[in-house]
């Protein structure tokens, strides 16, 4: 392990991978995206293994980009530093200024998108991220704006209630939960995690607590997703970085729960497919996608990756490649 990801207590997930599947279309002067920065352990590397080459990082989380820019400052003009959802990639690349820009703009040579909740956040208990520890409930990845996870507790409807820990908690007993919030909240409103933790413990079944994990992991993960508009801006980003591309061009995206992969999968799936109609042997003028799978379906951790890093355990990678196409 080096001494910049001991320092920072962040091992980059499949960082020997996620190089590999990049390599190929990184030449001199190239620039790639590190769409979720985090720590800066992922674009460390990239600039060290590929010395003629350019990154532009974005994230949201503002104590996470003063992080990586001090790490990265060894690495000059090299590295830029944005304060950005992903989501917010095209603004970016459109209205960004100087020689960087002008480089991405002519097309970006790869990117990277490593979702979900990184584990310096998870690291910090104040963010409410973890149901393990007493915090308050805010569990936004920008502090500076947006709603808190308590927010959504004391205002959201049953319904809505239900339909949030349904859709992206996977909570078998989302109704019940929700009805059990609604009480709860009359009697005071809710600010710190263990609160609703205990709620959790009383209103799921002891069967069924007894399997399947920790009780509050579904719930947390539901909240976390909708205060963080996770699943939308994933949707939105993926045809923009497509655009983006220079022909073989390279996008790898990483996921961590089933919601974030389903949607990979299926936009990749629909950027890979031909246009044409079924049938025919060759595709019409206009038809034949402008992307490839470099992937077989979703590549996941070695066992030798997981024992080295836990985190890794439940990741899925998928990758495309821009094509040529006349």
């Amino acid at each position: 392990m080096d001494n910049h990801i001991e320092h920072h207590g962040h091992i980059p997930v499949l960082k020997q991978r996620v190089t590999e599947l990049l390599a190929p279309s990184v030449q001199p002067g190239s620039v790639l995206i590190d769409a979720t920065l985090g720590a800066g352990g992922h674009t460390e590397h990239f600039l060290t293994v590929f010395p003629q080459a350019y990154v532009i990082g974005l994230d949201r989380d503002p104590k996470a980009l003063i992080g990586a820019r001090k790490r990265l400052e060894r690495f000059g003009d090299r590295f830029l530093g944005v304060h950005t959802r992903f989501d917010g990639l095209g603004e970016v690349l459109a209205h960004g200024e100087g020689e960087i820009f002008d480089r991405a703009r002519a097309g970006v040579a790869g990117a990277l998108f490593d979702l979900g909740v990184s584990s310096m956040q998870l690291d910090q208990v104040d963010r409410g991220f973890a149901y393990k520890v007493d915090a308050p409930l805010d569990m936004r990845m920008d502090p500076t704006t947006g709603i808190t996870a308590a927010d959504v507790l004391n205002t959201y409807s049953h319904g809505e209630l239900a339909h949030v820990l349904k859709t992206y908690g996977d909570e078998r007993f989302a109704g019940k939960i929700a009805s059990a919030i609604i009480r709860e909240r009359e009697r005071a409103p809710f600010t710190h995690s263990a609160r609703l933790v205990e709620l959790l413990y009383a209103t799921i079944p002891a069967a069924t607590r007894r399997t399947g994990g920790h009780p509050a992991k579904r719930t947390f993960q539901a909240l976390r997703v909708e205060v963080n508009s996770e699943l939308d801006s994933l949707a939105a980003v993926i045809p923009v970085i497509g655009e983006a591309l220079a022909i073989g061009g390279r996008a790898v995206f990483m996921s961590y729960q089933s919601l974030e992969d389903k949607i990979v999968k299926k936009q990749l799936a629909e950027m890979t497919a031909s246009k044409t109609p079924p049938g025919l042997p060759m595709d019409l003028p206009g038809t034949a996608p402008k992307f490839r799978l470099i992937t077989r379906g979703a590549e996941k951790a070695s066992a030798a990756e997981i024992e080295d890093n836990p985190r890794a355990a439940p990741v899925r990678v998928r990758a495309i490649e821009r094509l040529e196409v006349h």
